[in-house]
């Protein structure tokens, strides 16, 4: 008798960031899923920092929300402390960001995604997938198991093939403690995959009750800390815990570079290619040796363990090395380890192999989401595996796929970057990645979003009837600025204590509250707004809201032209087999790029490189346009 009798409807092997979103997504909205991970008491674990959303990371934490993911929530239970970053810029640039508390993360990723309807969980180690004509049928265990499935999602993070290197040492594993998958990656090839290999790592542990905290500069949280779900079921943090900083000097990196010779990053032992924006120590060191200094960030794992993270001193360098700099650290002289810093290597498939939908484009039913496409960082991961389980519960009832364009969501902007341009280093997401960062701003996601997802059966009622609501009382404001007129006497004392030019008549209060030098503190100060405000019982989020609408509507129309513009672009679709070799008049460099990546329209087309203006005329001439 086998233990697994039924079909599913999506099998997703991998439970960290991408697996576990992917498995909530497609359980509900409606798909049998079963989720198998080597090791079910380390669904969703913090393999690196403990520590949620950051610049252009907290938009896509905020989408995720929006669309009805579980990550947003899970920060906002399990958050010790809260940040949005970049305030003093314009809301475009606003990134929320928590600490986490590392175990009650992952505890709290476990009970929601056990109490989701429709998903079952199996621990093993998957070691191949199953095909019959060019469509997957299911995947095979270590045991031998076959288990039967109308979609597969891949979310295999560091683990194929996973080797982990400290200094000489190297040893096969996916995460400190956790061993490597075997088997995947080869099957994959056979079928006809191209794959490659990246590289990431990670800093030392270190004993919190070993450090002195009072040499080191305290960073606290937000005074009126916000949240990341848009859904009342978290409220904000009350009591925070701070996080301090600290730095490294020229002796500290003497000290690393007599370990240069030992180091597998500088011997050649790790030839891949490790992540630009998140190097190691060493990295940092050679790359800017003229800085004599190297901030740490030194970030409590929660709120009742001792163990610490120390952001900044990632590093693969020899276990002595690491230990004897980092004791001449400021703060850490009496420096205790929990474990050393280390650098893993993994396979990963460059994911021009996929379509928006990240099912693949070589076997139907088959979808990779997470660092197996090159990215990096938890919330691409997560955000990757949302949009995969979708579209896997979407294939599997046969259901047209979802798919985000990049002037509606980070994540279309991450998802079309990967399959239209590739990567060959781990990929992570920018503000300035996005040429539509005005409209894609953190505060409006559920605007963006919540409809899209609440149509295709994801975004609950409740979750809609919510955002429709924000919205009708934010439009209602706005309305009211610009049908109610301020007076002389009341507005010019306010705008001449801010440096703005007072105004010689009455004027309506759009026009003034739309003026550079006015914040939110000066809007509310108006009698006619403190009475508005309190009378429809106006939260500060729809405050907000009303006011971005207030003093950036220029902006954001200006954006939404363009983006018209390019969505024009987008509806000149190409079809899904067409001939680029009968186009003689396109370029060698083109032909062979649009053969590849096989663009679904004419505006993605015009984003690979090496496909000029001139072929994107020729292609349009081509199309009728």
């Amino acid at each position: 008798m086998s233990l697994f009798q039924d079909k599913y409807d999506v099998i997703v092997v991998g439970a960290g960031h991408a697996g576990s979103e992917a498995a909530a997504s497609a359980a509900n909205m409606g798909s049998k899923t079963l989720l198998i991970t080597m090791s079910l008491q380390n669904i969703a674990q913090m393999s690196c920092n403990p520590a949620m959303g950051g610049i252009a990371k907290g938009q896509i934490v905020r989408e995720i929300d929006a669309l009805g993911g579980y990550s947003g929530i899970v920060s906002d239970k399990t958050a010790i402390q809260f940040k949005m970053l970049n305030k003093s810029k314009g809301p475009a640039m606003w990134s929320p960001r928590v600490q986490s508390d590392r175990m009650r993360f992952a505890e709290e990723w476990r009970l929601m995604l056990e109490q989701t309807p429709n998903l079952d969980f199996y621990q093993e180690m998957v070691s191949g997938i199953l095909t019959e004509n060019g469509k997957i049928v299911g995947v095979r265990t270590s045991l031998g198991i076959e288990i039967k499935a109308k979609t597969v999602v891949l979310t295999n993070g560091t683990f194929l093939n996973g080797l982990i290197h400290i200094g000489e040492k190297q040893f096969g594993g996916g995460r400190a403690g956790e061993s490597a998958a075997h088997g995947i990656t080869e099957d994959l090839i056979k079928l006809g995959f191209t794959s490659g290999r990246m590289k990431t790592g990670t800093p030392p542990r270190v004993d919190g009750r070993s450090l002195d905290y009072s040499k080191m500069e305290i960073q606290p949280g937000d005074e009126n800390p916000s949240k990341f779900s848009y859904l009342d079921v978290t409220k904000p943090l009350t009591v925070q815990k701070p996080c301090h900083m600290t730095y490294t000097s020229e002796l500290v990196h003497d000290l690393l570079r007599e370990g240069f010779d030992r180091s597998p990053m500088f011997n050649g032992r790790i030839k891949s290619l490790g992540p630009r924006y998140c190097p190691s120590i060493e990295d940092k060191i050679n790359r800017f040796a003229d800085k004599e200094r190297h901030q740490l960030f030194v970030e409590p794992e929660g709120w009742n363990t001792v163990e610490v993270y120390v952001n900044g001193f990632s590093t693969s360098l020899p276990e002595d090395v690491q230990f004897k700099a980092l004791r001449s650290v400021v703060g850490f002289e009496n420096v205790k380890f929990f474990r050393p810093g280390y650098a893993i290597e993994y396979d990963y498939f460059p994911p021009t192999q996929l379509k928006h939908t990240l099912e693949t484009k070589l076997i139907e039913g088959l979808f990779f989401a997470g660092q197996i496409n090159g990215t990096t960082g938890y919330e691409e991961a997560a955000s990757q595996g949302l949009i995969a389980g979708m579209n896997a519960h979407l294939k599997a009832y046969d259901q047209d796929p979802f798919v985000l364009k990049r002037n509606e969501a980070y994540i279309g902007v991450l998802i079309d970057d990967l399959i239209t341009k590739g990567t060959e280093e781990p990929y992570r997401m920018f503000t300035s990645r996005a040429e539509y960062r005005t409209l894609l701003r953190q505060d409006n996601a559920d605007f963006r979003l919540t409809p899209m997802s609440h149509a295709v059966g994801l975004a609950t009622d409740a979750r809609l009837k919510r955002m429709e609501q924000k919205q009708s009382q934010s439009d209602a404001f706005v309305s009211f600025f610009k049908e109610t007129s301020v007076k002389v006497a009341e507005a010019n004392p306010i705008l001449e204590a801010k440096g703005s030019a007072p105004i010689s008549q009455p004027d309506k209060m759009f026009k003034v509250f739309s003026r550079p030098q006015l914040d939110l503190e000066d809007i509310l100060k108006f009698e006619k707004v403190k009475e508005y405000v309190a009378e429809h019982e106006l939260d500060l989020e729809v405050i907000e809201q009303a006011e971005i609408q207030v003093k950036y509507s220029g902006y954001i129309e200006k954006e939404k032209n363009n983006a018209d513009k390019l969505n024009r672009l987008e509806d000149v679709r190409i079809p899904e087999n067409f001939d680029y070799d009968k186009i003689k008049s396109l370029s060698f460099e083109a032909r062979e790029k649009l053969k590849k990546i096989k663009p679904i329209s004419v505006s993605q087309a015009s984003r690979i490189s090496g496909v000029s203006p001139s072929d994107v005329s020729v292609l349009l001439v081509h199309m009728g346009r």
